[in-house]
């Protein structure tokens, strides 16, 4: 989540359904719509793919083979950096491949390991990092990239990092805001100027007393539309969130902490975190858990595309998310009206929280052209990279001399950096994925209502904790 984020899910999918958009060979096909076709087994994408966009790479060229969750259209700026790269170097042929699914399912990934058809490198969310060092699926980078360190974003260099060795480059990173449409908002007899960011945080009373006008029902008591979600259920109606609701995201909201790092310990039953449980548990309770998995499954089938977001359909009043539905209205939705402002507060005067994700380039382990994939991991990640992609996604950058250059920041965009300074950060864990996936399961209980918070939050705690015991921090 689109996870980069908690914000794409990986799921495996064969070598027919793989779509390469590299510049190394002819052009690349899609199912309808523009949208990737669905898995349908559990075979390993091939390296080849089904065919890619751009003018052929030069004749000779080491290929470096490269995999990313993206879609369109961040997968489209992926592309273009990767056209750059290649025209600057002919003696290498980057050739992309994208690979929809989950950021905390690598399956596919080992599956193509073993199987001698991975990749070279590999865009990984990048607080799963620790972890998948310490499984052995990503390869230590040498003292050239380890040198890069002051250039970067301190939280951001810190979860490339695992037992004091680098094993990415950090890409890019965000921030998330409570978006939402004015004229359904106009429409339900609510004045939007209510949420106007200058106003500061709302309070979740407040957001609740909009959206509920907004919410509309059929005669079978199913949700037509709906004022807003703030956690889940996720795509297809699965556990985990619509999409940043996430546990962190109100874990955060209500001052809770998910580790002490000092202690080696994960704390999913913090106060502040069972709060943010409590919070999604009794939204969901007073507005019939089961009629909004329903309207998720409608509204957001699995691996949606970016132009089917409720969201931009009309079909969805607010949402929490990020800098990067800034180029997706402007591409989907330009004649519609939308703001956005602070995560909602728990009540008047507290402080509002919002946090920071973002991706990373790897090298996979024992790559026949390390070299070459190392080189074309310093452009993507470096300022050459960096800069095309902070402004043709409005995602936003990790290195610092970036978050000086005005010239990549609009107004909106602007204001998504401004909240950078206090985004606060999952934290970087060699079970960081496995506590993510154990979290997620939580949320999906708790959103049903077939579980209490205290008790989903005390199984993750209890079954990732002796992970975590196993690895160290």
């Amino acid at each position: 989540m689109r996870t980069s984020s908690g914000r794409i899910r990986w799921v495996v999918l064969p070598s027919v359904f793989a779509l390469l958009v590299g510049a190394c060979g002819p052009a690349a096909t899609s199912s309808p719509g523009g949208s990737v076709a669905p898995p349908a087994s559990n075979a390993a994408p091939s390296a080849e793919g089904s065919g890619a966009t751009g003018e052929a790479c030069g004749s000779g060229a080491t290929e470096v083979k490269f995999w990313t969750s993206h879609t369109p259209p961040d997968s489209d700026v992926l592309q273009k950096i990767v056209d750059a790269f290649n025209a600057a170097n002919p003696d290498i042929c980057v050739k992309m491949t994208i690979v929809p699914g989950a950021e905390t399912d690598v399956a596919k990934l080992i599956t193509a390991i073993r199987g001698g058809a991975a990749p070279d490198v590999y865009m990984a969310d990048r607080f799963t990092v620790p972890q998948r060092a310490a499984e052995g699926v990503l390869a230590e980078l040498p003292a050239e990239v380890a040198a890069l360190k002051d250039q970067h974003l301190e939280f951001a260099w810190n979860e490339t990092q695992y037992q004091g060795k680098t094993y990415a480059i950090p890409f890019d990173t965000d921030a998330r805001a409570l978006w939402y449409n004015k004229d359904l908002i106009t429409a339900a007899g609510e004045d939007p100027t209510q949420l106007d960011i200058s106003k500061g945080a709302p309070t979740i009373e407040l957001v609740n007393k909009i959206a509920d006008k907004i919410s509309k029902k059929d005669a079978s008591g199913n949700y037509d539309v709906i004022g807003w979600l703030p956690g889940g259920p996720h795509e297809g109606g699965t556990p985990g969130a619509f999409d940043q609701g996430w546990h962190y995201t109100w874990g955060f909201a209500f001052g809770g902490k998910f580790a002490d790092t000092a202690t080696c310990k994960v704390t999913p039953t913090d106060p502040g975190v069972v709060a943010g449980y409590q919070f999604l548990y009794d939204w969901a309770k007073e507005r019939d858990p089961q009629a909004i998995t329903r309207w998720v499954s409608t509204n957001l089938p699995p691996n949606p595309p970016a132009q089917s977001n409720p969201i931009w359909t009309q079909k969805l009043g607010m949402t929490i998310s990020g800098d990067w539905r800034i180029a997706e209205q402007a591409k989907y939705a330009p004649d519609g009206h939308y703001g956005f402002t602070y995560i909602p507060v728990p009540k008047a005067g507290d402080k509002s929280a919002t946090w920071a994700g973002g991706w990373s380039m790897a090298l996979i382990p024992d790559s026949k052209v390390s070299e070459q994939a190392i080189k074309f991991m310093e452009y993507i990640a470096g300022p050459e990279g960096q800069k095309v992609y902070t402004k043709d996604s409005t995602h936003l950058p990790t290195i610092k001399a970036l978050l000086e250059d005005a010239s990549l920041y609009d107004e909106q965009h602007k204001t998504f950096l401004e909240l950078l300074p206090v985004a606060l950060n999952r934290p970087p864990l060699a079970v960081g994925a496995v506590y993510w996936d154990a979290l997620t399961s939580a949320q999906g209980s708790v959103e049903l209502n077939t579980k209490t918070p205290d008790e989903a939050l005390k199984e993750v705690q209890d079954a990732v904790q002796p992970q975590l015991d196993a690895v160290g921090c």
